[in-house]
């Protein structure tokens, strides 16, 4: 049995990305998974969303592996459909005992050019949508008395400011709030919760255009290894990014009994991108 054989994991955000690469990693380990993605394109992002296909390549990924999942279309902002799927999700394994609290947007701007719209659908799916999908998920694993780990996703930005990501950072930073919280409230029912916090990751939220823009200065048709060098130099580590099997790694360790213990805590996975002061690569 795996580190977390004869668990079930809840994930956001499972279609593609770090959220597919915790299903694969989880499931690997033995956890029966419940696996979500609103599978659309949200107007107020600058790159594509994750398709049906993308959720159902999630799904072929863990059946390889011989592992069970249940996959559903939904959107964290919808309450109704959250619950409904977490109730099958129980009827189909048993009950809940991991929370991957993953999915999220990203998105660029100065602060005074972001519109209301812009700001709200942030805050509302990287933000509210992850409060409600803790609410969810969290209340039957309170019911059933058996204790459980909920690993919520924030982001470097949660612990630093980056210029062009107010609405990014302030949901982030309002994640780890919310984290802190859950905390010390599920406590007492041997729930621990705790944060993930990684650096630019391998996934389409950074492999796409307007990410490669944004770190060449508003270079048009910048190149990925033009935006890799200018990511390489905000690491202390000689990286661009980390890779979402090293996210997967740490909400692994997270989930498991290793981490019994281990509540109210946030975990960077950044290569030394929030140290002060960095070492200059060699070019």
């Amino acid at each position: 049995m795996g580190r977390v054989g004869g668990k079930v994991a809840f994930i956001t955000g499972a279609a593609r990305g770090q959220g597919r690469e915790h299903a694969v990693r989880l499931a690997e380990e033995g956890a029966k998974i419940i696996a979500i993605d609103i599978c659309r394109d949200i107007p107020t992002i600058p790159y594509g969303g994750a398709t049906p296909d993308d959720l159902g390549q999630t799904v072929k990924l863990v059946e390889a592996i011989g592992g069970e999942i249940l996959s559903r279309q939904v959107d964290v902002r919808d309450s109704a459909a959250l619950d409904n799927v977490v109730a099958e999700g129980i009827q189909e394994f048993g009950g809940i005992d991991i929370v991957s609290v993953n999915a999220g947007i990203a998105g660029y701007a100065p602060a005074l050019d972001i519109s209301d719209e812009v700001w709200q659908e942030m805050i509302d799916i990287n933000l509210t949508g992850a409060w409600k999908t803790v609410r969810s998920a969290t209340r039957p694993m309170v019911e059933r008395g058996r204790g459980g780990s909920l690993i919520l996703t924030a982001s470097v930005a949660g612990l630093i400011a980056l210029p062009n990501l107010a609405h990014y950072t302030a949901a982030k930073h309002g994640i780890i709030g919310l984290m802190k919280v859950l905390a010390v409230e599920l406590a007492p029912h041997q729930i621990r919760a705790n944060v993930v916090c990684p650096s630019q990751v391998d996934t389409p939220m950074i492999q796409n255009p307007a990410v490669y823009e944004l770190f060449t200065g508003g270079v048009a048709g910048a190149a990925a290894d033009q935006a890799a060098a200018a990511m390489k130099s905000m690491h202390a580590l000689p990286i661009p990014w980390v890779d979402a099997r090293d996210v997967s790694n740490a909400v692994l360790w997270l989930a498991s009994d290793e981490a019994r213990y281990v509540t109210g805590v946030v975990l960077p996975i950044d290569g030394g991108l929030t140290a002060p002061f960095k070492v200059p690569h060699a070019s």
